[in-house]
């Protein structure tokens, strides 16, 4: 049986958690009106007014004049995550996250020691109440399309079990939007032919699958009987890290560029530092005041996480673009790839003087380290980005820098 854990409002509810007198009003987190914020997660309250992520906060707080708009502390919900990914592992090794409030379980393997898949359900999420003082969302299935869909049934705190002999009388009342793959066009579509439930696309012939719904129309006939093969995949390693940054107002000012430049290298080098990776390529993405992007990119000799020669890099490329002249810059943002799966790195010279400014031209390799880890040490005690280094704190208030993990 596979479990879907699903938290409910996770970032919001993590803040009301951190804020106990926030309980009982709308809540937000997100970024600010003024910076052309949208909302990254609403309180079950704020949502009584119609607000959902990805909403624009400035229509979020003109449907609430009373919505309290908190900004996201990345740092604290990866914590809190990974708290929730611990208590996940008591009962199995076959965990896929989703993304930082979700993930896939696979128990089948577990019962015998821990009672049955709904037993299992039941006991994370009483942990998760009691340990974490959170609440999280259960649904149990035979496979992952239908565990994901219980999860979501009886929000905010769900529990819903379906066992394999219920599969087919569970999925056919639900609306045929529930299939993964159904947009509103499809949607629209499957409705103009009276496609309403999940219970008429499964009953509808081969040719009526094929002439409106093409390559895809098997697979969600498919998932309309309840039938997805997936396994749950207990680790996807990651292919790239960045963060990027939206601002208020278009820069062109070249050393805010160079120091929000250096804020986000900093942060994508302690999430590397934290993962343990070391990456190959740097790449540099801009977004101009017109939405146009561009992405520009350049390959180390070795793999690194160091802040040094990350921000070297990342320096080079943003400076390359300067020269040419730019266009106002709406977006800045870095991040780095290739990955080297090799665990055994060369030890580099420590004398080495680092390529970057780290403090005056004669700091050697093995202090600029130091300084990495210090600064590591104290943000992982205190909370990320209490110290950082001097040339990033020229900045403006940018909307919330958003971390994006690409995975297999």
């Amino acid at each position: 049986m596979i479990i879907h854990a699903d938290m409910d409002a996770f970032f919001a509810s993590v803040e009301i958690r951190e804020q106990p007198a926030l309980r009982g009003k709308p809540v937000v987190v997100g970024g600010r009106a003024e910076s052309r914020g949208v909302v990254a997660a609403a309180s079950y309250v704020a949502r009584q007014y119609g607000i959902r992520s990805a909403m624009p906060t400035a229509t979020a707080l003109k449907r609430c004049s009373g919505l309290i708009v908190l900004p996201g502390r990345m740092a604290l919900y990866s914590e809190v995550s990974q708290q929730i990914q611990d208590i996940f592992a008591r009962y199995t090794p076959l965990i896929e996250p989703l993304s930082l409030d979700e993930a896939f379980l696979d128990v089948s393997a577990s019962t015998a020691l821990f009672g049955s898949a709904p037993q299992i359900a039941h006991d994370i999420k009483q942990a998760v109440s009691d340990e974490l003082q959170l609440v999280i969302s259960m649904g149990v299935a035979p496979n992952k399309f239908v565990a994901k869909i219980a999860s979501d049934l009886q929000k905010p705190d769900g529990f819903v079990v379906v066992e394999a002999a219920d599969v087919q009388q569970f999925l056919d009342p639900l609306p045929v939007s529930r299939l993964w793959g159904v947009g509103k066009v499809t949607e629209k579509k499957l409705h103009a032919q009276q496609i309403h439930s999940i219970a008429d696309l499964r009953r509808a012939s081969e040719s009526f699958i094929r002439q409106h719904l093409g390559q895809y129309g098997e697979q969600l006939r498919q998932l309309a009987r309840g039938h997805d093969p997936r396994a749950v995949i207990a680790k996807r390693d990651a292919k790239s890290i960045s963060r990027e940054t939206t601002f208020a107002q278009d820069i062109s000012d070249a050393e805010i560029l160079r120091s929000v430049l250096s804020n986000l290298t900093e942060q994508v080098a302690w999430r590397m530092r934290r993962q343990n990776v070391r990456g190959r390529t740097v790449q540099l993405k801009l977004r101009f005041d017109d939405f146009h992007t561009i992405t520009r990119a350049l390959s180390l000799g070795a793999a690194t996480h160091h802040t040094c020669d990350l921000w070297h890099t990342a320096l080079q490329l943003l400076n390359k673009e300067m020269a040419s002249g730019l266009p106002p810059i709406r977006l800045i943002g870095m991040g780095v790839s290739g990955f080297d799966t090799d665990q055994t790195h060369k030890q580099p010279d420590l004398f080495d003087t680092p390529h970057n400014d780290e403090i005056n031209n004669t700091t050697t390799r093995s202090e600029a380290e130091s300084i990495d880890k210090v600064t590591d040490d104290i943000n992982h005690r205190f909370g990320n980005k209490l110290l950082s280094r001097a040339r990033g704190l020229r900045r403006p208030h940018p909307t919330p820098a958003r971390p994006k993990i690409v995975r297999e």
